[in-house]
Protein backbone atom coordinates (compact mmCIF):
# COMPACT_ATOMS: atom_id res chain seq x y z
CA UNK A 1 0.00 0.00 0.00
CA UNK A 2 2.75 2.58 0.64
CA UNK A 3 5.21 1.23 -1.70
CA UNK A 4 7.45 4.51 -3.27
CA UNK A 5 6.43 6.70 0.28
CA UNK A 6 9.18 7.69 2.61
CA UNK A 7 7.97 8.00 5.98
CA UNK A 8 10.25 9.82 8.74
CA UNK A 9 9.29 9.17 12.38
CA UNK A 10 11.15 11.42 14.89
CA UNK A 11 11.47 9.76 18.22
CA UNK A 12 11.91 11.61 21.22
CA UNK A 13 13.33 11.01 24.83
CA UNK A 14 9.86 9.77 26.51
CA UNK A 15 8.93 5.75 27.68
CA UNK A 16 7.06 5.71 25.33
CA UNK A 17 9.50 5.48 22.68
CA UNK A 18 9.81 1.46 22.65
CA UNK A 19 6.04 1.98 21.34
CA UNK A 20 7.47 3.69 17.53
CA UNK A 21 9.62 0.61 16.89
CA UNK A 22 6.33 -1.53 16.33
CA UNK A 23 5.05 1.27 14.12
CA UNK A 24 7.97 1.14 12.38
CA UNK A 25 7.57 -2.74 11.98
CA UNK A 26 3.66 -1.80 10.31
CA UNK A 27 4.97 0.74 8.12
CA UNK A 28 7.82 -1.52 6.99
CA UNK A 29 5.26 -4.81 6.10
CA UNK A 30 3.73 -1.98 3.87
CA UNK A 31 6.58 -1.32 1.76
CA UNK A 32 7.47 2.18 2.87
CA UNK A 33 10.73 3.29 3.46
CA UNK A 34 10.89 4.31 7.02
CA UNK A 35 14.10 6.54 8.09
CA UNK A 36 14.25 7.29 12.38
CA UNK A 37 15.45 10.15 13.90
CA UNK A 38 16.03 10.12 17.25
CA UNK A 39 16.79 12.43 19.91
CA UNK A 40 20.01 12.06 22.08
CA UNK A 41 17.53 11.38 24.80
CA UNK A 42 15.24 9.02 23.23
CA UNK A 43 18.20 6.67 22.80
CA UNK A 44 17.87 6.32 26.42
CA UNK A 45 14.71 4.62 26.33
CA UNK A 46 15.35 2.36 22.87
CA UNK A 47 18.55 1.59 21.12
CA UNK A 48 18.80 2.94 17.51
CA UNK A 49 20.29 -0.46 16.77
CA UNK A 50 16.24 -1.76 17.28
CA UNK A 51 15.93 0.62 14.35
CA UNK A 52 18.28 0.16 12.10
CA UNK A 53 17.33 -3.91 12.25
CA UNK A 54 13.57 -2.72 11.53
CA UNK A 55 13.93 -0.02 8.98
CA UNK A 56 17.35 -1.53 7.10
CA UNK A 57 18.61 2.06 7.62
CA UNK A 58 20.74 4.05 10.01
CA UNK A 59 18.96 5.43 12.82
CA UNK A 60 19.83 9.71 12.35
CA UNK A 61 20.35 11.11 15.79
CA UNK A 62 23.89 13.60 15.36
CA UNK A 63 23.42 16.18 13.20
CA UNK A 64 27.55 16.25 12.33
CA UNK A 65 27.92 12.67 12.40
CA UNK A 66 30.42 11.77 9.43
CA UNK A 67 29.33 8.24 9.27
CA UNK A 68 27.35 8.44 6.09
CA UNK A 69 27.73 9.40 2.31
CA UNK A 70 28.09 13.02 1.65
CA UNK A 71 25.07 15.44 1.49
CA UNK A 72 23.26 17.58 3.77
CA UNK A 73 21.25 15.26 5.34
CA UNK A 74 18.93 16.80 7.27
CA UNK A 75 17.80 18.63 3.64
CA UNK A 76 17.99 15.46 1.51
CA UNK A 77 15.78 13.39 4.18
CA UNK A 78 13.22 16.56 4.28
CA UNK A 79 12.74 16.69 0.40
CA UNK A 80 12.19 12.65 0.45
CA UNK A 81 9.48 12.70 3.13
CA UNK A 82 5.72 12.52 1.95
CA UNK A 83 4.55 12.76 5.96
CA UNK A 84 6.62 13.33 9.18
CA UNK A 85 5.74 11.66 12.49
CA UNK A 86 7.21 12.98 15.36
CA UNK A 87 6.09 10.64 18.30
CA UNK A 88 6.43 10.20 21.56
CA UNK A 89 6.64 14.19 21.29
CA UNK A 90 8.18 15.84 24.38
CA UNK A 91 7.06 18.87 25.77
CA UNK A 92 10.49 19.93 24.87
CA UNK A 93 10.30 19.28 21.32
CA UNK A 94 7.15 20.55 21.03
CA UNK A 95 8.47 23.81 22.43
CA UNK A 96 11.71 23.73 19.95
CA UNK A 97 9.37 22.91 16.88
CA UNK A 98 6.45 25.95 17.95
CA UNK A 99 9.49 28.28 17.87
CA UNK A 100 11.96 27.43 15.22
CA UNK A 101 14.97 25.98 17.56
CA UNK A 102 16.31 23.77 15.26
CA UNK A 103 19.20 22.46 17.63
CA UNK A 104 19.70 18.97 16.81
CA UNK A 105 19.44 16.42 13.77
CA UNK A 106 15.10 16.02 14.29
CA UNK A 107 14.08 19.41 14.74
CA UNK A 108 16.64 20.76 12.04
CA UNK A 109 14.81 17.98 9.88
CA UNK A 110 11.17 19.14 10.71
CA UNK A 111 12.04 22.82 9.95
CA UNK A 112 13.19 21.62 6.61
CA UNK A 113 10.12 19.52 5.77
CA UNK A 114 7.49 20.96 3.66
CA UNK A 115 5.35 17.42 3.63
CA UNK A 116 2.62 17.00 6.45
CA UNK A 117 3.91 17.18 9.92
CA UNK A 118 2.09 14.97 12.66
CA UNK A 119 2.87 15.55 16.48
CA UNK A 120 1.35 12.84 19.17
CA UNK A 121 2.43 14.25 22.73
CA UNK A 122 3.16 11.79 25.26
CA UNK A 123 4.04 13.38 28.76
CA UNK A 124 2.73 13.57 32.57
CA UNK A 125 -0.37 15.07 32.50
CA UNK A 126 0.11 18.29 34.24
CA UNK A 127 2.39 19.20 31.91
CA UNK A 128 0.16 18.33 28.82
CA UNK A 129 -2.23 20.74 30.69
CA UNK A 130 0.14 23.60 31.13
CA UNK A 131 -0.50 26.89 29.33
CA UNK A 132 3.03 26.84 27.62
CA UNK A 133 2.75 23.42 26.22
CA UNK A 134 -1.00 24.16 25.12
CA UNK A 135 0.51 27.29 23.94
CA UNK A 136 2.80 25.87 21.75
CA UNK A 137 0.59 23.04 20.37
CA UNK A 138 -1.64 25.86 18.95
CA UNK A 139 1.25 27.55 17.43
CA UNK A 140 2.15 23.99 15.86
CA UNK A 141 -1.64 23.75 14.51
CA UNK A 142 -1.34 27.63 13.02
CA UNK A 143 1.74 26.40 11.06
CA UNK A 144 -0.05 23.25 9.63
CA UNK A 145 1.61 20.49 12.05
CA UNK A 146 -1.62 18.01 12.65
CA UNK A 147 -1.77 17.04 16.78
CA UNK A 148 -2.88 13.59 17.63
CA UNK A 149 -4.73 13.83 20.88
CA UNK A 150 -3.03 11.82 23.50
CA UNK A 151 -5.23 9.00 25.18
CA UNK A 152 -6.07 9.07 29.14
CA UNK A 153 -4.98 6.26 31.58
CA UNK A 154 -2.28 5.42 33.66
CA UNK A 155 1.05 6.74 32.72
CA UNK A 156 4.67 5.47 33.61
CA UNK A 157 4.62 8.41 36.57
CA UNK A 158 2.07 6.30 38.01
CA UNK A 159 -0.54 9.22 37.73
CA UNK A 160 -3.98 8.77 35.83
CA UNK A 161 -4.83 11.04 33.54
CA UNK A 162 -4.40 13.09 30.00
CA UNK A 163 -0.54 12.24 28.30
CA UNK A 164 -0.72 8.53 26.56
CA UNK A 165 0.42 7.86 23.96
CA UNK A 166 -2.24 6.19 21.54
CA UNK A 167 -1.36 2.69 20.04
CA UNK A 168 0.90 2.36 17.18
CA UNK A 169 -2.40 0.95 14.87
CA UNK A 170 -3.89 4.25 15.55
CA UNK A 171 -0.62 6.84 14.57
CA UNK A 172 -0.57 4.17 11.45
CA UNK A 173 -4.10 5.27 10.82
CA UNK A 174 -2.92 9.12 10.80
CA UNK A 175 0.04 7.90 8.25
CA UNK A 176 -2.44 6.03 6.09
CA UNK A 177 -5.19 8.64 5.78
CA UNK A 178 -1.99 11.25 4.77
CA UNK A 179 -0.52 9.22 2.46
CA UNK A 180 -2.13 5.86 1.27
CA UNK A 181 -4.06 7.86 -1.73
CA UNK A 182 -3.93 10.51 -3.70
CA UNK A 183 -7.06 13.04 -2.53
CA UNK A 184 -9.19 12.46 -5.86
CA UNK A 185 -12.22 12.79 -3.50
CA UNK A 186 -11.21 16.06 -1.43
CA UNK A 187 -14.11 17.97 -0.80
CA UNK A 188 -16.72 15.40 -1.80
CA UNK A 189 -19.38 14.72 0.64
CA UNK A 190 -19.89 10.44 0.62
CA UNK A 191 -22.52 8.74 2.73
CA UNK A 192 -22.23 4.90 2.47
CA UNK A 193 -24.84 2.57 4.94
CA UNK A 194 -23.65 -0.99 5.78
CA UNK A 195 -24.26 -3.92 8.20
CA UNK A 196 -27.54 -5.55 8.41
CA UNK A 197 -30.92 -4.06 10.08
CA UNK A 198 -32.80 -5.77 13.33
CA UNK A 199 -36.74 -5.85 13.62
CA UNK A 200 -37.75 -6.66 16.98
CA UNK A 201 -40.43 -9.17 17.25
CA UNK A 202 -40.23 -9.28 21.07
CA UNK A 203 -38.24 -8.29 23.80
CA UNK A 204 -35.87 -11.71 22.73
CA UNK A 205 -36.51 -12.44 19.34
CA UNK A 206 -36.23 -10.32 16.42
CA UNK A 207 -35.92 -10.63 12.64
CA UNK A 208 -32.20 -9.91 10.71
CA UNK A 209 -29.50 -11.08 8.05
CA UNK A 210 -26.12 -12.47 7.81
CA UNK A 211 -24.72 -9.41 6.70
CA UNK A 212 -21.11 -8.35 8.66
CA UNK A 213 -20.98 -5.13 7.61
CA UNK A 214 -17.89 -6.00 6.25
CA UNK A 215 -18.02 -4.61 2.35
CA UNK A 216 -19.30 -1.12 3.37
CA UNK A 217 -16.87 -0.62 6.00
CA UNK A 218 -14.23 -0.97 3.44
CA UNK A 219 -16.04 1.35 0.99
CA UNK A 220 -15.88 3.94 4.00
CA UNK A 221 -12.53 3.67 4.74
CA UNK A 222 -11.46 3.70 0.91
CA UNK A 223 -13.74 6.99 0.41
CA UNK A 224 -11.65 8.45 3.70
CA UNK A 225 -8.40 7.56 2.94
CA UNK A 226 -9.52 9.12 -0.79
CA UNK A 227 -9.88 12.42 0.87
CA UNK A 228 -13.68 12.93 1.13
CA UNK A 229 -15.86 13.50 4.17
CA UNK A 230 -17.99 10.31 5.54
CA UNK A 231 -20.89 9.47 6.91
CA UNK A 232 -21.31 5.79 7.86
CA UNK A 233 -25.07 4.47 8.96
CA UNK A 234 -23.89 1.35 10.23
CA UNK A 235 -26.48 -0.98 11.52
CA UNK A 236 -25.19 -3.60 14.22
CA UNK A 237 -21.92 -5.01 13.28
CA UNK A 238 -18.79 -6.51 15.40
CA UNK A 239 -16.62 -4.44 13.20
CA UNK A 240 -14.19 -1.81 14.71
CA UNK A 241 -15.63 1.83 13.11
CA UNK A 242 -13.46 3.17 10.45
CA UNK A 243 -11.12 5.95 12.01
CA UNK A 244 -11.74 9.64 10.85
CA UNK A 245 -15.80 8.73 9.50
CA UNK A 246 -19.04 9.68 11.36
CA UNK A 247 -20.69 6.94 11.85
CA UNK A 248 -24.03 7.15 12.83
CA UNK A 249 -25.46 3.71 14.79
CA UNK A 250 -28.86 2.60 13.91
CA UNK A 251 -30.71 -0.77 14.52
CA UNK A 252 -34.05 -1.10 12.44
CA UNK A 253 -34.80 -0.16 8.88
CA UNK A 254 -36.96 2.40 9.44
CA UNK A 255 -33.84 3.66 12.00
CA UNK A 256 -31.71 3.67 9.00
CA UNK A 257 -34.28 5.44 6.67
CA UNK A 258 -34.88 8.02 8.64
CA UNK A 259 -30.90 8.90 9.16
CA UNK A 260 -30.29 8.42 5.27
CA UNK A 261 -33.10 10.84 4.65
CA UNK A 262 -31.75 13.53 7.16
CA UNK A 263 -28.38 13.70 5.19
CA UNK A 264 -29.06 12.68 1.83
CA UNK A 265 -29.35 16.42 0.19
CA UNK A 266 -26.07 17.54 1.09
CA UNK A 267 -24.11 14.06 0.10
CA UNK A 268 -22.42 14.12 -3.24
CA UNK A 269 -22.30 10.51 -3.50
CA UNK A 270 -24.24 7.54 -1.98
CA UNK A 271 -23.41 4.34 -1.87
CA UNK A 272 -25.79 1.78 -0.05
CA UNK A 273 -24.43 -1.47 1.23
CA UNK A 274 -26.73 -2.40 3.97
CA UNK A 275 -28.63 -5.30 3.97
CA UNK A 276 -31.80 -4.16 4.89
CA UNK A 277 -34.27 -6.60 6.43
CA UNK A 278 -36.95 -6.49 4.06
CA UNK A 279 -39.73 -7.52 6.74
CA UNK A 280 -41.11 -6.08 10.00
CA UNK A 281 -43.62 -7.46 12.60
CA UNK A 282 -47.16 -5.10 12.57
CA UNK A 283 -46.57 -2.88 15.28
CA UNK A 284 -50.08 -3.23 16.03
CA UNK A 285 -49.79 -5.32 19.44
CA UNK A 286 -52.74 -7.73 18.91
CA UNK A 287 -51.83 -8.44 15.17
CA UNK A 288 -48.51 -9.12 15.46
CA UNK A 289 -47.89 -12.16 17.24
CA UNK A 290 -50.33 -15.61 17.41
CA UNK A 291 -49.01 -18.14 19.37
CA UNK A 292 -50.23 -21.68 19.77
CA UNK A 293 -47.87 -24.71 21.60
CA UNK A 294 -45.86 -25.39 18.87
CA UNK A 295 -46.13 -22.72 16.59
CA UNK A 296 -45.14 -18.71 16.52
CA UNK A 297 -46.98 -17.22 13.59
CA UNK A 298 -46.08 -13.65 12.50
CA UNK A 299 -47.65 -10.81 10.53
CA UNK A 300 -45.40 -8.93 8.29
CA UNK A 301 -45.17 -5.23 6.52
CA UNK A 302 -42.67 -4.27 4.10
CA UNK A 303 -40.04 -1.72 5.49
CA UNK A 304 -39.38 0.91 3.95
CA UNK A 305 -37.37 0.96 0.30
CA UNK A 306 -34.30 3.34 0.85
CA UNK A 307 -32.98 2.88 -2.43
CA UNK A 308 -36.39 3.59 -4.23
CA UNK A 309 -36.51 6.40 -2.09
CA UNK A 310 -33.16 7.79 -2.77
CA UNK A 311 -33.94 7.47 -6.36
CA UNK A 312 -36.97 9.43 -6.64
CA UNK A 313 -35.22 12.30 -4.68
CA UNK A 314 -31.82 12.30 -6.01
CA UNK A 315 -30.53 16.08 -6.67
CA UNK A 316 -28.92 16.90 -9.61
CA UNK A 317 -25.22 15.75 -9.97
CA UNK A 318 -25.53 13.52 -7.04
CA UNK A 319 -24.30 10.27 -7.25
CA UNK A 320 -26.49 7.18 -6.37
CA UNK A 321 -24.97 3.23 -6.02
CA UNK A 322 -26.55 0.32 -4.73
CA UNK A 323 -25.56 -3.17 -4.20
CA UNK A 324 -27.60 -6.47 -5.50
CA UNK A 325 -27.25 -9.76 -3.71
CA UNK A 326 -28.83 -12.40 -6.26
CA UNK A 327 -29.15 -16.10 -5.84
CA UNK A 328 -30.63 -16.30 -9.21
CA UNK A 329 -30.18 -14.11 -12.94
CA UNK A 330 -27.96 -12.25 -11.18
CA UNK A 331 -27.47 -9.80 -14.18
CA UNK A 332 -30.98 -9.29 -15.17
CA UNK A 333 -32.44 -8.33 -12.10
CA UNK A 334 -29.69 -6.48 -10.88
CA UNK A 335 -30.31 -3.80 -14.46
CA UNK A 336 -33.62 -4.28 -13.48
CA UNK A 337 -32.78 -2.20 -10.06
CA UNK A 338 -30.74 0.16 -11.24
CA UNK A 339 -33.47 1.23 -14.01
CA UNK A 340 -36.52 1.04 -11.89
CA UNK A 341 -34.70 2.68 -8.89
CA UNK A 342 -33.26 5.73 -10.81
CA UNK A 343 -29.17 4.30 -9.53
CA UNK A 344 -26.42 5.43 -11.69
CA UNK A 345 -24.61 2.07 -10.57
CA UNK A 346 -25.40 -1.38 -8.92
CA UNK A 347 -22.41 -3.81 -7.68
CA UNK A 348 -24.06 -6.94 -8.45
CA UNK A 349 -23.03 -10.01 -6.45
CA UNK A 350 -24.55 -14.42 -6.23
CA UNK A 351 -24.29 -15.43 -2.83
CA UNK A 352 -24.39 -18.67 -4.53
CA UNK A 353 -20.12 -18.40 -5.62
CA UNK A 354 -17.81 -19.84 -3.08
CA UNK A 355 -15.98 -16.17 -1.80
CA UNK A 356 -19.12 -13.33 -2.57
CA UNK A 357 -21.79 -12.67 -0.22
CA UNK A 358 -21.94 -12.59 3.35
CA UNK A 359 -19.58 -12.92 6.03
CA UNK A 360 -16.22 -13.37 3.71
CA UNK A 361 -13.25 -11.57 3.26
CA UNK A 362 -13.33 -11.82 -0.70
CA UNK A 363 -15.94 -10.56 -2.93
CA UNK A 364 -17.22 -11.53 -6.89
CA UNK A 365 -19.27 -8.34 -8.19
CA UNK A 366 -20.11 -6.67 -11.76
CA UNK A 367 -20.35 -3.35 -11.70
CA UNK A 368 -23.66 -2.99 -14.04
CA UNK A 369 -23.87 1.03 -15.10
CA UNK A 370 -26.71 2.16 -18.06
CA UNK A 371 -23.95 1.57 -20.32
CA UNK A 372 -22.16 -0.88 -19.48
CA UNK A 373 -21.11 -4.15 -17.42
CA UNK A 374 -17.53 -4.75 -15.61
CA UNK A 375 -17.11 -8.28 -14.06
CA UNK A 376 -14.35 -8.60 -11.25
CA UNK A 377 -12.82 -11.70 -10.62
CA UNK A 378 -12.78 -12.44 -6.65
CA UNK A 379 -10.91 -9.54 -4.50
CA UNK A 380 -10.44 -8.70 -1.22
CA UNK A 381 -13.41 -6.12 -0.43
CA UNK A 382 -10.88 -3.68 0.25
CA UNK A 383 -9.47 -4.04 -3.16
CA UNK A 384 -13.39 -4.54 -4.83
CA UNK A 385 -13.82 -0.89 -2.58
CA UNK A 386 -11.35 0.60 -5.06
CA UNK A 387 -12.27 -0.65 -8.01
CA UNK A 388 -16.08 0.65 -7.01
CA UNK A 389 -14.96 4.07 -6.31
CA UNK A 390 -12.64 4.16 -9.63
CA UNK A 391 -15.85 3.37 -11.48
CA UNK A 392 -18.21 5.98 -9.66
CA UNK A 393 -15.14 8.94 -10.42
CA UNK A 394 -14.39 7.88 -13.82
CA UNK A 395 -18.43 9.16 -14.32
Amino acid sequence: MLKGKTVVLGVTGGIAAYKIANLASMLVKLHCDVQVIMTENATNFITPITFETLTNHKCLIDTFDRNFQYNVEHVALAKRADVVLIAPATANVIGKMANGVADDMLTTTVLACTCKKIVAPAMNTQMYRNPIVRDNMKKLEHYGFEIIEPETGFLACRDIGEGKLPAPELLLEYILKEIAFEKDMAAKKVLVTAGPTVEAIDPVRYITNHSTGKMGYAVAKHCMLRGADVTLVSGPTNIAPPPFVKVIPVISAKDMFDAVRACADSQDIIIKSAAVADYRPLSTADEKIKKSDDMLTLKLEKTDDILKYLGEHKKDGQFLCGFSMETENVTENSRGKLIKKNLDMIVANSLKQPGAGFGTDTNIVTLITKTEEVELEIMTKDEVAKVILDRILAD
